[in-house]
Formats: structure tokens, C-alpha cells, sequence
């Protein structure tokens, strides 16, 4: 259990870090620490969509009877994917911060009472979504492992699948980061010029 744990915890930061560094360092790319933070954070999000899809769905499928079956996949994703809550509040706030210094707020940024009024800021503004990471960590996790007792495998896998809109949310917002504009160029309204 613990080890499951601990490689959810490594797995994520890891993956974000990975990404982050690749992103700034590859010669093609080399992105600004901010935009690299933003596109890494989106990234480990769709990750870890396409993981608890595919064991939703491997977990939803293998169960015939909706109550009583169990499949051993159910509790070790659970394990393996709390840290992810935790990292990613750490993570969109990193976000958040770095949309801060690109709206023009960066000599403000430096003092440490700034830092003190992004967290509370961040909080406001994304209150839904760390309540949201924080009950699935404190209800839940402990719900989903301790309470039920093994049964209804199949609706967590189903629940599972709720993640799976996630990779094309963030896809079309790294899309709308870079610019990538899908309008052929030519004159405003996006018809080619003859």
C-alpha cells in the first residue's frame, strides 16, 4: 500500500519536472520557465486522464456483476493516483502564478507579500477545483479504500472514466498557449487571399 503510494508520489512531480526540463532545454523549443510550468502541469494532467480512463474502463468491463465483483486494479489506482491530487494543487498554482508575471506583475512578484496575496488569490479563484483535489484525498481516498469494503468496483470504474473530456481540455489549451491558429492566414476573417 505504502509503495503505491510512494510511487504516485515520485511518478507525478517526476513527470512534470521531466517534462518541464525537456521543454525548456530542446533546442527546437526552449521555452520560458512559465510556459514550460503551464504546458508540463497540462501534460501530467492528461497523463494521468488516459491512466484512470483505461483503468476505469478495464475495471467497468471486467466486472459482471455490479456490486460484488472486484478487480484488484480498483484500489491500486486509487492508491497510485492520490498524489496526483496533492501535486496538482501545487501545480496549478504554479500556473497561476505564472500567468501572473505574464500579465505584467513581476517587480510586485518578488516581495513576500505578494506570494501571500497570489496564494489567496489563487484561492478564490480556483476555490472549486482545490476543494475538489482536497475531498478527493480526505473523503474519497479513505471512502473508496477503507469504507466500502470492496464492493461496487464498477461504478469507481465508471467514475474513473469522468476524466476522459481532460486530454482534449488541455490539448486545445496548450493549442491556444502556442498560438497554433487552425484559420488559414491571409486576411482577417480567415479566408485566403487571391
Amino acid at each position: 500500500m505504502l509503495t503505491i503510494l510512494a510511487a504516485g508520489s515520485v511518478f507525478f512531480p517526476g513527470l512534470f519536472l521531466l517534462s518541464k526540463q525537456c521543454l525548456k532545454s530542446i533546442p527546437a523549443l526552449r521555452w520560458s520557465e512559465g510556459d514550460a510550468v503551464i504546458v508540463s502541469a497540462r501534460l501530467v494532467s492528461s497523463i494521468q486522464a488516459v491512466m484512470a480512463s483505461s483503468a476505469g474502463y478495464i475495471i467497468a468491463s471486467s466486472c459482471k456483476d455490479i456490486i460484488e465483483d472486484q478487480h484488484w486494479l480498483t484500489s491500486t489506482y486509487i492508491m497510485f493516483a492520490v498524489p496526483y491530487f496533492v501535486y496538482d494543487i501545487y501545480a496549478m498554482f504554479m500556473c497561476y502564478w505564472y500567468k501572473l508575471r505574464v500579465k505584467g506583475h513581476e517587480e510586485a512578484l518578488a516581495a513576500p507579500q505578494h506570494m501571500r496575496s497570489a496564494v489567496r488569490s489563487y484561492l478564490r479563484r480556483e476555490f472549486l477545483m482545490v476543494l475538489h483535489h482536497v475531498v478527493m484525498v480526505t473523503v474519497c481516498f479513505p471512502v473508496s479504500v477503507f469504507w466500502r469494503q470492496g464492493k461496487g468496483d464498477y461504478f469507481q470504474g465508471i467514475m474513473f472514466m469522468a476524466d476522459l473530456s481532460t486530454p482534449s481540455v488541455c490539448l486545445g489549451k496548450i493549442l491556444i498557449q502556442v498560438r497554433i491558429d487552425p484559420l488559414p492566414h491571409g486576411s482577417p476573417d480567415g479566408t485566403l487571399a487571391l
